[in-house]
């Protein structure tokens, strides 16, 4: 047991090491100093009276809260871990040694999960994220690889604790979905799933084809942060044509049948938004203008992108060679990530929502 407490106090020094460092990342000095100015503002004379500034500020209030408070509960992890292995070399007590070293494997995946956040360095990784999903070359197949993709991202999203909404969604002709537009919840959700835009692709023994071939198909998805307020993006409604139609779908599981649905048309840039998920006209036009703004920013962003890194045209075809990310079926599973090089073998298991290994690669690379 002697032993076996030295490679655990080892351990730990190493994770408390660790912890130094996610905390420089984290800047957890400067996010307290911003929690006491925060505060200082929401005790100050009029603060409620202006609404959005104080949901806003709750808001930031909020994650800086769950931010702080989850590094204090890893350090006092630590803590908890050394008392243990003092008291079970006190008293050569092997249950609480086992303890310990299972009170260090929750901290090694605790401390990592964190650690993650350090890499957080976007101008909006922070925000909730629009998701919209389009099924490319295939025919009914790829309409079926995007429900998949759909059933997907969603699993994988209550996962990861966010909350998800539908905001659009079309049928396929014969099965599946044409496309999907949906919003996530949570704190840094765009930071996490942003490395997922791109086109993916799927290679299987279609269940459509009566000869049992195999077939590639194809859907594309983006990812837009969601920003409430950002003065440098300006839309001229005289540039934004808008239509309305009647919502379609599978009834009361996707949309609500009424005569409400938005269809917005940004005619520069050619973004195409559409909302039949709220249950006025009013309020699915709201939400387009959402959807479009954050559109609008993702589109600029790019852009810098690839200026930087002259990755111009990478999602501009939904077909054979643009793919960010491979699904293969038969005659073997994998799912691989081209940019990365990531490779998982249980298929199952990523089309369930365990994209861990491909969002943590994807942002350690960048």
């Amino acid at each position: 047991m002697i032993v076996e407490l030295e490679q655990y106090r080892t351990h730990l020094d190493s994770l408390r090491a660790r912890l130094n460092e996610v905390r420089d990342g984290l800047h957890i000095n400067q996010l307290e100093r911003e929690l006491t100015e925060l505060r200082e503002e929401m005790n100050a004379p009029g603060f409620w009276d202006d609404l959005d500034r104080s949901r806003v500020v709750n808001q930031r209030i909020a994650a800086i809260e769950a931010k702080i408070n989850h590094f204090t509960s890893l350090v006092n992890l630590c803590d908890d871990a050394d008392t243990m292995m003092e008291l079970a070399q006190d008293e050569s007590d092997q249950d609480m040694a086992d303890e310990a070293g299972k009170t260090l494997e929750r901290l090694d995946q605790q401390v990592e999960l964190l650690a993650l956040e350090t890499l957080m360095r976007g101008d909006y990784d922070h925000c909730n994220a629009i998701l919209s999903l389009h099924a490319g070359a295939g025919g009914t197949e790829a309409q079926d690889w995007t429900q998949m993709l759909y059933r997907m991202y969603t699993r994988y999203c209550e996962r990861a604790g966010f909350k998800v909404t539908l905001l659009d969604y079309l049928d396929g002709d014969e099965a599946g979905t044409k496309s999907a537009a949906w919003e996530v919840e949570g704190d840094n959700a765009y930071g996490f799933l942003r490395g997922e835009k791109g086109v993916h692709r799927l290679v299987r023994i279609s269940p459509f084809d009566s000869n049992a071939r195999r077939h590639t198909s194809f859907a594309s998805l983006d990812v837009s942060p969601v920003i409430e307020e950002d003065g440098d993006i300006e839309i001229n409604m005289e540039e934004v044509r808008v239509d309305t139609y009647r919502s379609t779908g599978a009834g009361g599981q996707h949309v609500n049948k009424t005569d409400s649905a938005v269809r917005m048309t940004h005619i520069p840039s050619g973004i195409v938004v559409s909302c039949q998920n709220e249950r006025s006209q009013v309020q699915n036009r709201e939400m387009c203008m959402r959807m479009l703004r954050a559109r609008l920013i993702e589109l600029r962003e790019r852009e810098k992108e690839e200026q930087m890194a002259d990755i111009k045209g990478e999602m501009k075809k939904i077909e054979w060679g643009s793919q960010i990310r491979s699904y293969v079926f038969q005659p073997y599973t994998m799912v691989k990530d081209h940019r990365t090089g990531y490779e998982a073998g249980n298929i199952d298991d990523v089309m369930d929502g365990n994209l861990d290994g491909f969002i943590t690669a994807y942002l350690k690379m960048q």
